[in-house]
């Protein structure tokens, strides 16, 4: 199956996910899509990442392209610069995140609450006995933020960024319908993020109306830039709203399969170089396609 679709230049914004987007499967910049956003930059484009990942843990990978860029952060709930610049904080209300606790009872051990500081307390929880290898390295590598607090409730003193509950695919599943079920759906926020290979899920709780795609909202419009002069890179059930707002979205070939065939463009998968391939297309002005 070939999937194509022709840009509509000029592009102005390109707006790129991380995770299984820009970082290939060894959690790298490969040299060639370092290269392609280094030259859509030089022809005029700004260049924005748009993650799931903390500011501050998604600083390594915006420093290390050489150039200066904003963050959107958090599924969209933070938008800073490289310098600590803040445009936009979108929090989960205080009284809000008790109401989930009391609702979530059942997943506290899944549950990570996260701030907006950079000592410790950024990152909280109870313990990490129930989230998964992946997560508990994530969590490793963010000791320093890391406060363990029984009950996590106690935290709860300032608005938290989000809520997260992080876990096996199947045991997020029933996270999902248990915040179905919460009576928060006027409150909240909920996103998720899959990866299959290491049957992990990530379930993310934000305010009411805060996404990806809100937060890029936000930011074209400040930049005069219409959605028709954005493009999109993404992978992931968190980048869908992104990409529904960007009037050029672009799926990876390692998205899943439901992903895939909602009509967007496909690229190539992660392991090779697919935000490459994306934007030297759309810089050159030919189709984006994937051959599947």
């Amino acid at each position: 199956m070939l999937k194509s679709k022709m840009v509509n230049l000029p592009i102005r914004l390109l707006a790129v996910d991380i995770d299984g987007t820009l970082l290939n499967p060894q959690f790298q910049v490969a040299e060639a899509d370092m290269a392609a956003l280094r030259r859509a930059r030089e022809v005029g484009i700004e260049v924005i990442l748009v993650t799931g990942r903390r500011h501050t843990f998604a600083l390594p990978i915006a420093q290390s392209l050489g150039f200066d860029l904003w963050v959107i952060s958090s599924n969209g709930a933070i938008t800073r610069s490289l310098r600590g610049e803040t445009f936009h904080r979108d929090f989960l209300p205080a009284a809000t995140t008790l109401q989930l606790c009391a609702a979530m009872k059942e997943f506290r051990g899944n549950m990570v609450l996260t701030f907006d500081t950079e000592s410790k307390g950024a990152i909280v929880l109870e313990h990490m006995d129930e989230l998964g290898a992946s997560i508990q390295r994530w969590l490793e590598k963010n000791m320093e933020y890391i406060e363990f607090t029984v009950p996590v409730e106690n935290s709860i003193t300032t608005d938290p960024v989000q809520a997260m509950f992080c876990g096996t695919i199947p045991r997020m599943r029933q996270a999902r319908a248990a915040l179905s079920s919460s009576g928060l759906d006027n409150q909240i926020t909920t996103l998720r993020t899959e990866y299959p290979l290491r049957d992990l899920s990530i379930v993310d709780v934000l305010n009411q109306g805060c996404s990806k795609g809100h937060a890029l909202e936000r930011w074209a419009s400040y930049r005069s830039i219409p959605r028709e002069q954005v493009m999109a890179i993404g992978d992931n059930y968190n980048d869908i709203e992104m990409l529904a707002f960007a009037g050029y979205p672009v799926i990876m070939g390692n998205a899943s399969a439901e992903l895939r065939d909602r009509g967007w463009a496909v690229t190539l998968p992660n392991d090779q170089c697919g935000v490459a391939a994306a934007v030297v297309q759309m810089l050159d002005g030919v189709p984006v396609t994937d051959s599947r």
